[in-house]
């Protein structure tokens, strides 16, 4: 039975963000405002074509919708109150806000990294198995895999927040980084942490290192059956339908381990600034245009969709 901590004596907590300079604070201000733009415009964009193309309606564009909405919800957690305090002089933040930021932070990160397997198992098995594709990748399996994705980040993130929450804040409550994020915390917090350290390594195992694992196996026996395909053609074929996969599995993967499985309990705060913002900023932005520049599928969806728009605007002209 979880008992709640009643010692907690913070209200709330002050977020030092990137700089006290007011100039580079309205520089930032637009540049984060724009990354969030094109972040939402071309999680949007992916959403509508692939849910409007037939021809999108397969399990890697299923999965990519998940991203895509996933990544949506991602940066909205952190951004507009990024923005919110670029534009604040009291750069403050409420305890139960701060939690629940946490909270959705660590379930939305969890789910991409258990979707991002899945969608190694979805290029597994279209390479590897194509002539039972269809029969394996089934709407119903690929609904349950979508279903656990999202199941397996909340159960993290609940895990990790009730154990976060029975901890002592007293004071200090100066964050130094731009959101409420799970090792920063504990190191305001007034009693021993260890254990708390040791539960964010092993759910990071589970949750980051596992699935990390489990789709470095499916690339090997992809690029092993890539490998047996005859023809040059055939095999840049292959390759190219897994390459924005591997795109941005590097860029998520990469900095997620930067901040949860550094070797011992102390964080460097530029880094853990630089490694937050490049997993939870930038590669939302980036995931649409990896997809979308990559993607033969999608641009010409993109370029049927406007050239009936623009067929639409004549019409309506005359």
């Amino acid at each position: 039975m979880v008992t709640w901590n009643i010692t907690t004596t913070v209200d709330e907590f002050i977020l030092l963000g990137f700089t006290n300079e007011q100039n580079v604070q309205i520089l930032l201000f637009f540049v984060f405002l724009l990354c969030y733009i094109i972040s939402l415009i071309g999680n949007i964009v992916i959403i509508c074509i692939s849910s409007i193309n037939p021809r999108l309606h397969t399990p890697m564009y299923f999965f990519l919708r998940n991203l895509s909405f996933l990544d949506i919800w991602f940066t909205s957690s952190i951004i507009p109150e990024i923005l919110k305090n670029f534009l604040s002089v009291k750069k403050t933040i409420s305890f139960v806000a701060c939690f629940i930021q946490m909270f959705i932070h660590l379930s939305l990160g969890g789910a991409e990294c258990y979707l991002l397997l899945t969608m190694a198992y979805d290029r597994y098995v279209a390479i590897c198995s194509p002539l039972h594709y269809t029969t394996i990748m089934h709407p119903i399996l690929c609904i349950k895999m979508a279903i656990l994705s999202w199941g397996g980040g909340l159960t993290n993130s609940i895990f990790q927040t009730v154990f976060t929450l029975q901890l002592p804040f007293c004071g200090p409550n100066v964050i130094n980084h731009f959101i409420c994020e799970e090792p920063i915390l504990l190191e305001l917090a007034c009693r021993d942490t260890s254990l708390n350290k040791t539960l964010i390594f092993i759910c990071a195992l589970v949750v980051a290192v596992l699935p990390f694992f489990l789709i470095l196996v499916t690339y090997f026996y992809i690029i092993s059956s890539i490998m047996k395909i005859s023809t040059s053609k055939g095999r840049r074929k292959a390759f190219s339908t897994c390459a924005s996969h591997v795109i941005v599995v590097t860029l998520f993967y990469g900095t997620i381990f930067s901040m949860y499985l550094r070797p011992g309990s102390t964080h460097v705060a530029n880094q853990d600034k630089m490694a937050t913002l490049f997993y939870s900023v930038i590669t939302p932005m980036l995931n649409p245009l990896i997809y979308t520049l990559r993607n033969k599928d999608v641009k010409k969806s993109l370029k049927e969709i406007t050239r009936k728009k623009s067929v639409l605007d004549f019409a309506f002209n005359i």
